[in-house]
């Protein structure tokens, strides 16, 4: 629920913004008009962003990894007692 507050409070944000870039003169018309448009563009990149840092970032978990082998390891050996080919290793 918090996030999606915050999400609330940053579109009310950039739409009084907005709204208050397109009664006053301060940049040309045509320029007002794009910011969402931009703003569009602007969370694209961030996002995509976010995914690389996250990608680049990735955590390694050594337990983690030795437990989902174990885990591998049991049900390979249930499945062999099963009939079940399960290939060679």
């Amino acid at each position: 629920m918090k996030q999606i507050l915050k999400i609330m409070t940053l579109l009310t944000a950039v739409s009084a913004v907005w709204i208050f870039l397109l009664q006053t003169s301060v940049l040309p018309e045509s320029y007002i008009w794009l910011v969402p448009l931009y703003l569009i563009v602007s969370l694209g990149c961030y996002g995509l962003l976010m995914v690389g840092v996250g990608l680049m970032t990735f955590p390694t978990c050594p337990r983690e990894a030795l437990l989902l082998q174990q885990d591998i390891f049991e049900a390979k050996d249930f499945l062999k007692k099963k009939g079940v080919d399960v290939g060679d290793d």
